[in-house]
């Protein structure tokens, strides 16, 4: 840990200190088929050195703490006189969660060998899949498809949203059988090498077809924009992980020069990301001062500053209850400065920065390391930020603006948010 920096601007992997990272990742985030349900210190638990120390017949060294203790002579009770077949795998993922989970804090997790592939795929919005986003609301068979990517390998093979997943290979989806995928089972069924194909039975009005589709590297996307009535543009940014600036950024100026004449930012569901991705569409938006305040486990200051430009158009942010972190210190930066006018419900608040660190066996820990403020000093803690205009959706109609199936109409805090730009 000592080769830790206070930045956002890395990813885990195998030559870089800890990567710092503004997220919630235990909240509800869509399943993304194939790949997305969707730093790197060489530090290892102590407790493994002691647990594979007695599986290999070591004796506990005179003075060893009570808690490594305890863990051998459960270890050790176990190993004598439990029936079934013991895997020591599992106990070693058991047991590091279980540590982690024992510093009571709601950011921190264990991330096993097995999923440590998908979080790097997550952090780096890129995954090898087909290209959908799924759910199992309201339906007794097989999975929904609620999104595709465009230009996806399940694009190409004429999937659309409604469509209903039913099988693979052959295999069915949660229909009530005995060998019936479930949703993990049904993940690593779909995943496989790029360039790879699996076959999917679909169902779509009621017609069932079985599709083969090839394997791709996917690019999630995670910035989207269209133009409303009145020259209103919506940018949707979903989260604010790698080239989450640049593509927010691009999008901002292509939607000027078309005519563009207010902004709305939309971090409805957004579960954070990296500081670094934040901090530069902060800078691009507002003057100069201060943008970011964060302090580490070490009780180091920092402060990241923005330069004198900044864009001068009036601007709404829609967050709700389901905006963490760096989406909700998006909103805040905007709100301190009057530069945006905030609308929808109380965020989250959350107010830790968590590193991710990649153990010897090819598992991880995220833990947190560091507290951060608003740009005047405001810790979120506890209670988010308050909305300039308080607009609360229906349980419904939460559900369906999650699963992009909410009608522009009926969204109170979309319209809300026109109607304020209009009136500018």
């Amino acid at each position: 840990m000592e080769s830790y920096n206070n930045e956002f601007d890395r990813r885990p992997d195998e030559t870089a200190a800890p990567s710092i990272r503004v997220v919630k990742v235990t909240r509800i985030w869509p399943i993304i088929l194939a790949a997305v349900l969707a730093t790197v210190a060489t530090a290892s638990l102590c407790f493994f050195v002691f647990l594979a120390g007695r599986i290999n017949g070591t004796a506990v060294p005179e003075g060893t703490p009570a808690w490594e203790s305890k863990l051998t002579q459960i270890h050790d009770l176990v190993d004598q006189y439990f029936i079934g077949e013991l895997d020591e795998d599992k106990l070693a993922d058991a047991a590091a969660s279980g540590m982690i989970e024992g510093l009571d804090d709601e950011w921190s997790y264990y991330i096993s060998a097995a999923d440590y592939s998908s979080y790097l795929e997550t952090v780096s919005n890129s995954y090898v899949g087909i290209g959908v986003t799924i759910t199992v609301e309201d339906i007794k068979q097989g999975l929904m498809i609620t999104d595709v990517t465009p230009d996806s390998p399940a694009y190409a093979a004429g999937l659309e949203i409604g469509d209903l997943v039913l099988a693979v290979e052959g295999v069915p989806i949660l229909d009530g059988s005995e060998n019936a995928l479930d949703l993990a089972e049904t993940k690593n069924r779909v995943r496989g090498q790029e360039g790879t194909d699996v076959t999917l039975t679909v169902s779509h009005n009621g017609v069932e077809r079985d599709v083969t589709i090839t394997r791709a590297k996917i690019k999630t996307i995670n910035v989207s924009w269209e133009m409303l009535e009145g020259q209103l543009a919506l940018i949707r940014i979903r989260n604010f992980e790698q080239d989450a600036s640049k593509d927010t950024i691009a999008a901002i100026k292509e939607a000027r020069a078309q005519g563009a004449v207010g902004l709305i930012f939309d971090v409805r569901y957004n579960p954070g990301g990296y500081k670094h991705e934040l901090v530069k569409i902060l800078d691009f938006l507002l003057p100069e001062g201060p943008l970011f305040r964060s302090v580490d486990y070490k009780g180091k200051e920092s402060v990241e500053y923005s330069d004198a430009s900044y864009l001068d158009m009036p601007m709404v942010v829609l967050c709700n209850y389901e905006s963490y972190s760096a989406a909700e210190f998006f909103p805040a930066a905007l709100q301190e400065y009057h530069a945006a006018t905030i609308i929808g419900e109380q965020t989250y608040g959350k107010g830790r920065f968590q590193t991710a660190m990649k153990l010897d066996d090819g598992s991880a820990i995220n833990i947190s390391i560091g507290q951060y403020t608003t740009p005047n000093g405001v810790s979120l803690v506890g209670k988010g930020i308050t909305p300039d205009i308080l607009v609360e959706l229906s349980d419904d109609q939460k559900r369906d603006l999650y699963y992009n199936r909410l009608d522009k109409a009926e969204d109170a805090q979309l319209q809300k948010a026109i109607e304020v730009l209009k009136a500018q």
